[in-house]
């Protein structure tokens, strides 16, 4: 299997992880990127608060995400992008948090997905003095990108987790996550079947 993947990156109005303001995918087929999407998203109430600190990171503005879609509407969107891909994250967990919460505030099932974090796999792949975003994707070749942009911050992770497989000379990310040791994450029905495949029978009783 090549090196297949649908790289996300979700940026939120305030601490809430139902909070998500903008969304950017990038889809990855045989290492290289070949679609990308970025879309701004309407919070849900109570989680529609824009705090200060979060509007000095990202720059984005109640009045910049007034007349875009919620996520309720996006989902659809997301789901015909991702497909059926491993969704590739740098701290995937913060961003399988939102999607698991913005998705339970519309009362809507949530998509299934494996994860694996590109700043694990960086961990186990490069020597430097930080792995944050823009540190990393240096060490991957990728510079001068907007941090905090969700578009440009989603083909960074993607620019990381490519570069990596050449790096340790994999060609799917199952071998890429056997090589570094990472394991994978889950959402939705494939995190339910996961866990119970990883604790047995006994785990169903």
């Amino acid at each position: 299997m090549p090196v297949d993947f649908t790289a996300i990156d979700f940026e939120t109005a305030n601490p809430s992880s139902a909070s998500a303001c903008s969304i950017g995918l990038v889809k990855v087929r045989d290492g290289a990127v070949v679609d990308r999407l970025h879309r701004y998203i309407r919070p849900p109430f109570p989680h529609d608060e824009f705090s200060e600190w979060n509007v000095r990171v990202h720059g984005i503005t109640r009045d910049m995400v007034a007349d875009a879609a919620d996520w309720a509407a996006l989902l659809p969107v997301f789901r015909d992008f991702a497909g059926g891909d491993v969704l590739v994250a740098h701290n995937a967990g913060f961003d399988l948090r939102v999607i698991e919460q913005t998705t339970a505030a519309f009362e809507l099932e949530v998509p299934n997905h494996r994860s694996l974090c590109s700043l694990q796999v960086a961990r186990k792949t490069y020597h430097l003095e930080s792995y944050r975003l823009p540190v990393a994707a240096m060490a991957a070749g990728f510079e001068d990108f907007s941090h905090h942009d969700a578009l440009a911050d989603a083909e960074a992770c993607a620019a990381i987790m490519v570069h990596a497989a050449r790096r340790h000379d994999v060609d799917d990310l199952d071998r890429l996550a056997h090589v570094t040791r990472v394991s994978f994450g889950a959402i939705g029905r494939t995190a339910v079947t996961e866990r119970a495949a990883a604790h047995g029978p006994m785990a169903l009783q």
